[in-house]
């Protein structure tokens, strides 16, 4: 794939990536819609922090959407999505349709970022060679 094609392909994956959390997560959060609250009940978190993960969800999102910071903003993310996974497995709920769901989000977020990002590229290269 040449490299205009790649840069591309990561612009659609990261506004995937990150209408998704807009639509599924955060707006539901910041517009104090009760399914928010009512989620978040149902994990055992108190709803008076709901406003609050969302406010932190968005500034992940904004940082990782700025090309000079989201690299941190990937990071920031990757450890909020870690601790929405020992959530779902701290509560006992389905492997693969719950507990991994914050790993494929990961791993969407972060193949947006390597395919748009050529440092990132360079420092993890996939080659075909041993």
């Amino acid at each position: 794939m040449n490299a205009s094609a790649m840069v591309w392909t990561g612009r659609v994956l990261t506004g995937l990536f990150a209408l998704f959390m807009l639509g599924a997560s955060i707006a539901p959060k910041l517009l104090h819609l009760p399914v928010a609250a009512e989620t978040l009940t149902g994990l055992g978190w108190p709803p008076g922090y709901v406003l609050l993960i969302g406010i932190i969800e968005l500034t992940c999102l904004v940082l990782y959407l700025i090309p000079r910071t989201s690299v941190l903003g990937a990071v920031l993310m990757m450890g909020l999505l870690g601790g929405a996974m020992a959530t779902q497995v701290r509560v006992g709920n389905p492997l693969f349709s719950h507990e991994l769901f914050s790993l494929y989000l990961g791993l969407f977020m972060w193949g947006g970022l390597w395919l748009r990002n050529p440092r990132l590229r360079a420092l993890f290269p996939i080659s075909r060679e041993p």
